[in-house]
């Protein structure tokens, strides 16, 4: 079945044309990842196809009844609603249903509001549904559902669009990059939910496990024309490269033609019969293929490294907390020659204050970071270019010198560096922030490398850019003779580049692994843990209450006694914060630790009846 058509559209920007005569079709099942260089109209495509944009021509077709979604990567929510009010404003009947009763269990006096929210929940089958959905939000660490959204950080806010967006289950969900701002765990959660689901997927991602995983089609945009893939990113490559050496082959031999051709063009023969004005046709679509010559335009990576003394960086028993979340614990690390390091840990583990401490962007607590003499770091963080108002793209390389000095005594002008890094001479004179994010990815990269640093650190440095950049930049990593510490959720960057794993397991933990990520991977899975469920999951456990062993006022008093624990948790969160900041006076230091303390035990008397009550319900 037929879920959407895009029919001969294009799209330019004054003489700038991005695409020209695109059709294709999604259909019901598939799962498609959409592939394009930066700068090609990837985003552009997404908008025309979700209604955000119009196509010069052409036309997007939509299934009659075809509920859509889109992820894009500006998140579009209210900010002073709060996350669960976020989820439920929405048109979806079951949620409202849902949310009636979350507000029933907040009045449970009111019986005869509360039976009938309950009988509901019964009627629309909601019970599952209210499960799955707190499954997924759990999945993505959105446990707080009173946080307002303007107090979230751009990552939270980007997967509670992403939650809002599965639990709706659209028909058809277009995805712009699903993973950023996503952890280790949640990706795998994400690919593994997927996989196994039936949904219709079209998407732009750069996370190449991802494509091996999910996706069963690829579309290529190459050069202008669309290629179509049926099978997943291995497939892909594999028919990728058969295809490229066929096109090769067939301009080898219309070249070889074109000399001859060429030289009977050139003897312009008198009589133009009939059959020389044919040979005169056939020898412009000739010398048209002949000069088809693919156009490979890469990023080209070069840098003069600063030499290395036998001093790289030593770490001696660092650490570091905010209040009572500890990131470094009397932490010893010594840095040598060629170490090639990932950063690999759950979002909030302290993976980037980590490298913030490194490289002395902020102190630690106690303990001291030895840097050797010779020692150059390249810091590529997260926060990227921060250009000042009017700033153009060459201004940018400018800062760092008209010149700048290469191997071997060679020198390259800023014009011609932004050259190898895909900026024409057109492209250097545009302001910086009408830049796409891969643009700006990839001019950052270049201000970091100019500088010639002999220890990189990158921190997310694949976040935006396309997968021929990808390319590029490992390649240049696997020849780069000096130190490397890069933190990344990419696993198949990380396999490719490093071969030793710092494993931030939070709470100043920090396991060091020999091996990439794919041998920690095999490694994790061959041990069995023993997990403790940890007592947040608490507020996640639901049971379906019509098939359980409890009275009507145990099940009232089950669902009541989560919403306390909950707002308990908040309460202790709050009191540990105002300790935390320094904001409790001195002569209320007493009082509040006593409130805390009395938090906490209400906290764990409640969880004994939880556990009580949960007990009879798995009986």
């Amino acid at each position: 079945m037929n879920y959407l058509s895009v029919e001969n559209i294009s799209k330019s920007f004054g003489e700038r044309t991005l695409f020209k005569d695109i059709s294709f079709g999604i259909n019901k099942d598939q799962k498609i990842a959409f592939i394009a260089k930066n700068g090609s109209g990837k985003t552009c495509i997404m908008k025309i196809i979700n209604g955000e944009d119009d196509p010069d021509t052409g036309q997007v077709v939509v299934r009659k009844d075809i509920k859509m979604a889109f992820l894009s990567q500006d998140h579009n929510l209210q900010d002073e609603l709060t996350i669960e009010e976020s989820i439920f404003a929405s048109d979806n009947e079951i949620l409202h249903v849902i949310e009636r009763y979350e507000k029933a269990l907040e009045r449970p006096e009111d019986e005869e509001a509360y039976q009938k929210a309950f009988d509901d929940m019964d009627r629309h089958n909601a019970w599952d549904f209210e499960t799955q959905f707190k499954q997924i939000l759990f999945k993505l660490k959105l446990e707080d559902f009173k946080l307002k959204v303007k107090n979230l950080s751009g990552g939270q806010k980007k997967r509670l669009s992403l939650a809002i967006i599965l639990i709706n289950r659209p028909d058809l969900l277009i995805l712009d990059e699903p993973t950023n701002h996503l952890d280790l765990e949640m990706i795998e959660w994400l690919e593994s939910y997927f996989a196994k689901e039936n949904i219709t997927l079209f998407m732009v991602t750069h996370d190449r496990f991802f494509l091996e995983r999910v996706c069963n089609e690829i579309i290529e945009l190459d050069n202008g024309k669309l290629y179509q893939y049926k099978g997943n990113y291995s497939y892909y490559l594999e028919k990728k490269e058969e295809r490229i050496a066929s096109e090769n082959a067939t301009i080898d031999k219309a070249q070889n033609l074109f000399v001859k051709e060429l030289a009977w063009m050139r003897r312009q023969p008198k009589a133009r019969t009939t059959k020389s004005k044919s040979r005169q046709d056939d020898f412009y679509k000739i010398k048209e293929v002949a000069e088809s010559r693919r156009k490979e335009n890469v990023v080209e990576l070069e840098i003069n490294m600063e030499r290395m003394g036998s001093k790289i960086i030593e770490l001696h028993k660092i650490s570091k907390k905010f209040g009572d979340k500890v990131i470094l614990n009397d932490f010893t690390f010594d840095f040598q020659r060629g170490a090639r390091i990932g950063i690999i840990g759950k979002n909030g583990t302290g993976k980037s204050t980590f490298l913030n401490l490194l490289t002395g962007t902020i102190p630690a607590d106690s303990g001291k970071v030895v840097v050797g003499d010779t020692i150059k770091i390249g810091y590529y963080t997260q926060s990227g270019i921060n250009p000042k108002p009017g700033q153009r793209v060459i201004d940018i390389i400018k800062e760092y010198g008209e010149y700048i000095p290469l191997a071997k005594g060679r020198i390259i002008s800023a014009s011609q560096l932004l050259e190898r890094f895909l900026f024409d001479a057109k492209k250097q004179y545009d302001y910086v922030e009408k830049l796409s994010g891969g643009e700006l990815k990839r001019l950052y990269l270049c201000t970091v490398l100019i500088q010639n640093p002999n220890f990189l650190i990158l921190d997310e440095p694949t976040n935006d850019l396309d997968i021929v950049t990808l390319n590029v930049l490992e390649s240049f990593l696997l020849d780069y003779p000096g130190c490397l510490l890069v933190v990344s959720h990419d696993r198949y960057f990380m396999d490719k580049i490093v071969d030793h794993l710092f494993v931030f397991r939070g709470q100043g933990e920090i396991e060091n692994f020999p091996g990439n990520y794919s041998d920690f991977r095999a490694y994790e899975d061959s041990v069995e843990p023993v997990k403790e469920e940890p007592k947040e999951k608490v507020n996640w456990k639901q049971n379906n209450p019509t098939s359980s062993g409890l009275t009507f006022n145990e099940q009232k008093e089950f669902q009541k006694i989560e919403r306390e624990i909950k707002e308990l948790e908040l309460k202790k969160k709050e009191i540990e914060q105002l300790f935390s900041d320094g904001k409790v006076a001195d002569a209320d230091i007493e009082k509040k630790a006593n409130e805390l303390q009395n938090v906490i035990k209400k906290m764990e008397e409640k969880e004994e009846r939880w556990f009580e009550l949960s007990s009879k319900l798995e009986g």
